[in-house]
């Protein structure tokens, strides 16, 4: 079998909780072509599937995700192959934020470079107590460009250029601190503490989840009046949901929504 057919994993559950894992296991899941193509593939597959409900992305092995593949990136050195090499991670960065469902990174081992930056990208993140990240390209003369996008997202300004112009690790609880982690736990304790927020998310409103996480990040992207005319019609439309009639209709009634 090709490597292309089993470089990322795919199961869903009954429930519509979507595992995506990187199966890159020997090259600690550096981001090749491959692994872009195919990462593209299931994520289009997802944002077309109307039964997820979320999304765990882990990896196999004993890190998730190295980043590029420098050897793959270091054998074709030219300006057009790498603005189409970082056009491609861009856009599974960008299909990340823009899936309908929430995305969980479930980290374990490293995350460096874009592996980092992945982290960032996914909407919520869980990182065995083991984990450790970097943007180290900086150690290499290649400052990491692309994953101070993310990174200056998710963590203040002055922490972010830090971990840029230093290139140096953080530690699990320190990525927390900085706000590129919600939660970290033990390593056997990873599995379910990654199900304890994937059971509250299915226990909501699909709808609901869908229509907040797009204003999310359109809000974040605009000044603030233009943010509040779109979360307010966001509010409105939400309202008249059949689910959340539902739950304020409830609420009244002090009794658990029917959904």
């Amino acid at each position: 079998m090709l490597e292309t057919d089993t470089i990322v994993l795919r199961h869903t559950d009954e429930r519509g909780v979507v595992a995506l894992t990187l199966n890159r296991p020997q090259a600690f899941n550096a981001l090749s072509e491959a692994m872009l193509a195919a990462l593209a593939v299931e994520l289009d597959a997802i944002a077309r599937d109307e039964a997820a409900r979320v999304v765990v992305l882990g990896a196999a092995g004993r890190a998730f995700c190295a980043g590029h593949d420098l050897k793959e990136m270091r054998a074709e050195p030219s300006l057009a192959y790498y603005e189409r090499l970082f056009a491609q991670c861009t856009q599974i960065m960008l299909a990340v934020q823009r899936l309908p469902v929430p995305v969980i990174a479930r980290v374990h081992g490293i995350a460096t470079a874009a592996g980092c930056q992945l982290v960032a990208m996914c909407d919520l993140a869980v990182a065995s107590r083991d984990a450790r990240f970097a943007v180290s390209g900086v150690n290499l003369g290649l400052f990491c460009s692309t994953p101070s996008v993310a990174l200056s997202r998710n963590l203040s300004r002055k922490a972010a250029f830090e971990m840029l112009v230093t290139g140096g690790f953080i530690d699990a609880e320190e990525a927390r601190a900085k706000g590129l982690l919600n939660r970290v736990a033990e390593p056997d304790r990873l599995d379910a503490e990654v199900e304890s927020l994937v059971a509250s998310i299915v226990a909501k409103p699909q709808v609901a989840v869908a229509m907040g996480k797009a204003l999310f990040y359109r809000q974040l992207e605009v000044g603030i009046d233009a943010a509040y005319a779109d979360a307010g019609q966001t509010m409105a439309c939400n309202m008249m949901d059949a689910s959340a009639l539902e739950g304020v209709q409830a609420f009244i009634d002090k009794r658990a929504p029917r959904w």
